[in-house]
């Protein structure tokens, strides 16, 4: 497969997963500020913490109310991880690949791209908001479905899988970060902590699952632990670097790259979520994110022309 491919459909996964991640992230706020009273609802801000884009944001606006947070966070240009640019960036990539993809996946992302970008202002309203977002959130899932079911699992599928995996577990990484600094700087009451500490796992459709496995009490520790060290949850970040070592296994050239996943996956099994509290939580997600980082650079360094 020729590297300008491969780096292709990667960046059209990891885009394609971006999109999903914001408007779930979207969906799941805009619950939490109608379950939470004025002054303990974190507001806005928060989700341009998660994306780091506080600085690009500040550029454009002078306050982060629902109105401009919505607005750059969906349908803004000048914000290359918004919504409709993320669709438009996995459109343009996907069209470049056609004839390594089945039709049907680029019939979904185009018509996915096209509706979002007609009818932009069914983000910003209120009315139309969540329906927006959940028509988003489904022709992506139907987009994953397309290429699970009509693609070749060769190397095309494990550049696809893995940028998809790479993008979810770094979203699930910024989740965790952000929102347990707004839990720690707002409130103990201890009802609108469990609220929060619910959305976080909303925000990542881990609510269910999470149930399931570690009972009906949702409690800070057993959050970390699920959506960190999980192996059966597909959002959990050890779920994330499992399946890409397993999916780089079957492709050439990739002991060096086994060999950076093994690491990082040995680093994540030390952590105890017991032990990630205040400072420490936050000081080891900037590390987990560096070492994400780190997986990509090599990557790209590996498989693509840099």
């Amino acid at each position: 497969m020729l590297s300008r491919v491969a780096e292709t459909l990667y960046w059209t996964a990891r885009y394609v997963e971006r999109a999903e991640n914001l408007a779930r992230l979207i969906n799941v706020n805009n619950l939490l500020m109608m379950d939470l009273p004025r002054g303990v609802s974190p507001g806005w801000a928060p989700l341009i913490d998660i994306i780091g884009h506080r600085e690009s944001f500040t550029q454009y606006y002078s306050d982060y109310s629902e109105k401009n947070v919505l607005k750059y966070l969906t349908v803004d240009s000048r914000n290359p991880s918004s919504i409709v640019n993320a669709l438009k960036l996995a459109r343009d990539n996907t069209r470049t690949v056609r004839e390594v993809v089945p039709r049907p996946v680029w019939e979904t992302i185009n018509n996915l791209y096209q509706t979002a970008k007609e009818k932009p202002n069914d983000f910003l309203s209120k009315r139309d908001r969540f329906a927006s977002l959940t028509q988003v959130i489904e022709g992506i899932q139907l987009f994953f479905g397309a290429l699970e079911s009509t693609l070749n699992h060769d190397a095309g599928y494990v550049f696809i899988r893995s940028g998809s995996l790479l993008e979810r577990a770094d979203m699930t990484s910024r989740i965790i970060d952000v929102r347990s600094a707004v839990l720690g700087s707002l409130t103990n009451d201890s009802p609108y902590e469990n609220l929060q500490w619910m959305s976080v796992l909303r925000s990542l459709s881990a609510y269910q699952m999470y149930r399931q496995q570690m009972g009906v009490k949702v409690t800070p520790q057993d959050v970390l632990e699920f959506m960190l060290h999980n192996p059966y949850f597909p959002r959990s970040v050890l779920f994330c670097l499992n399946q890409m070592r397993s999916l780089l296994i079957t492709i050439p050239n990739s002991p060096t790259m086994l060999e950076r996943i093994d690491h990082s996956i040995t680093e994540l099994n030390k952590v105890q979520s017991s032990d990630l509290q205040g400072a420490a939580l936050h000081k080891y997600i900037d590390e987990l994110q560096i070492d994400l980082a780190d997986i990509h650079n090599q990557f790209a360094e590996q498989y693509f022309l840099v």
